[in-house]
């Protein structure tokens, strides 16, 4: 007998000839190849008397289910008919987004759907679409850098502060930051995050916390920034100790990093086994979150909803540190996540890619681009929207068509017109491939209640 585990191993101690075999050994080489062969048919024999007693187990929860209710994997077609929707903005969002909406409208499990005025396709869900679902979730529509979220940090400064400061707030943005793939924080902290039982119970998760420990407080490549500038103030919410007026603050816009990824990348993988569906629609496959696979997403997408909101309390915990002063108010709201929500009357998965919850009375920042204002704002719970807003203005060119269309002078002149000094950044983050957010905001007035803006003046991002 070799030391590797093959079926017959499994087939002698009992198990049923069928894919509970399969799923038995492909955990075990998964998580499990390093551990002594008799120790694990030990626990193997004991999984297959007592299935019930295994639920929910990180390595043996899924072969549990094989045992004793097997995922029924089968073709699904998609229906017919559309579920309801609404779109918002329509006469600026490209036909390709409405129809990436429109086909995941028809898979039997989708309830609602709703696309936002900054909408433009992406893959799987449109950027700026809401789906809700029943009882499944969607990993590709959360999408990649699952809780990329933003958040806003107001000083009791004023928006003057800048003022002769520049090159010091500039070494502060420099010093406090790091971005892409491989930049980290030479001062290592811990955080409450790490302790989450998912990083202990999720064999996935366990080999990933190594890297999430390393990233953390970090911002990633692409359109994630951490940026300095003024918030102006309209209209003040009740607790937040500030008057009508402007305020230095610090914007900053980042995901969940490797952790979310290889999140994403994983289940994507397990939902499109599960869940055949017509080639032009596979990428929209679900998870049933009645299965062992659907809750150990659910349980790591919201850890990593929850290590995204660390990583941006670390970037702001380092700069107001750096300046010195406290942070009065904090704003922020995720996007690329699904939420547990009530729509018709009835509990659903309510995804929202690239939109971010604008329920009654739920503040968010909606930003523009690094050249034009973003928005603070309060949700106004429109039922016709699922409770959404738009995450940003939204993209005109994509990154391809911005590196043929634009040059470095042309952004140059455009940060030179509006007094932004840019730290880092390519051409595919031109302030010009950003629709217009005045025109968003115009079509999102059901939606959310402006309450100020902040003007970004000193931007960091990605080399």
């Amino acid at each position: 007998m070799g030391n590797k585990l093959s079926g017959k191993d499994l087939i002698k101690l009992g198990f049923p000839k069928n894919n509970s075999i399969n799923i038995a050994l492909g955990q075990i080489n998964r998580y499990r190849k390093r551990e002594k062969k008799e120790s694990i048919l030990t626990e193997a024999k004991d999984v297959l008397l007592n299935p019930e007693k295994y639920e929910g187990n990180g390595t043996w929860g899924k072969v549990a289910e094989g045992l004793i209710k097997p995922v029924q994997v089968r073709m699904h077609q998609l229906k017919n008919t559309r579920a309801p929707f609404k779109i918002f903005g329509e006469n600026e969002i490209d036909e390709q987004a409405k129809f990436q909406l429109y086909d995941s409208l028809k898979l039997p499990i989708s309830v609602a759907g709703a696309l936002m005025p900054d909408a433009h396709s992406g893959y799987g869900l449109p950027i700026g679409g809401v789906l809700a679902t029943d009882n499944a979730v969607i990993p590709y529509g959360v999408g990649v850098d699952i809780g990329c979220r933003m958040s806003l940090s107001i000083f009791d400064l004023p928006g003057s502060y800048f003022k002769g400061k520049e090159h010091q707030l500039e070494a502060i943005l420099k010093d406090n930051t790091k971005f892409g793939m491989y930049e980290t924080h030479a001062s290592r902290v811990d955080h409450e995050v790490f302790y989450n039982s998912g990083f202990q119970d999720i064999p996935l998760l366990k080999n990933l916390l190594p890297k999430a420990y390393k990233q953390l407080g970090t911002s990633g490549g692409g359109n994630h920034f951490v940026e300095f500038g003024i918030a102006k103030i309209e209209n003040p919410e009740n607790g937040w100790k500030l008057e009508k007026g402007e305020y230095f603050a610090v914007l900053s816009h980042s995901g969940s990093r490797g952790l979310g990824a290889n999140i994403a990348k994983h289940y994507t993988y397990l939902a499109t086994k599960q869940c055949p569906l017509p080639k032009n629609v596979q990428h929209l496959a679900w998870l049933d979150l009645n299965t062992h696979d659907g809750q150990e997403y659910w349980l790591a997408m919201n850890l990593a909803g929850e290590y995204a909101k660390a990583c941006h309390d670390d970037i702001h915990r380092r700069i107001a540190k750096a300046i010195g002063k406290r942070v009065v108010v904090t704003i922020e709201n995720h996007h690329n996540f699904a939420w547990k929500e009530v729509v018709n009357g009835q509990e659903c998965i309510v995804h929202r890619k690239g939109a971010t919850p604008a329920g009654e009375g739920q503040l968010g920042i909606i930003p523009g681009s690094m050249t034009a204002p973003g928005f603070i704002v309060k949700g106004k719970g429109n039922a016709e929207s699922l409770n959404s807003a738009s995450h940003g203005a939204g993209r005109l060119f994509s990154r391809a068509k911005c590196k043929s269309t634009f040059t470095q002078s042309q952004i140059n002149k455009e940060l030179k017109k509006h007094e932004v000094t840019l730290i880092g950044g390519n051409i595919d983050e031109a302030p010009m491939a950003y629709k217009d957010i005045t025109k968003v905001m115009t079509n999102q007035t059901d939606l959310v209640e402006v309450l100020g803006t902040f003007t970004p003046k000193i931007v960091r991002m990605d080399r």
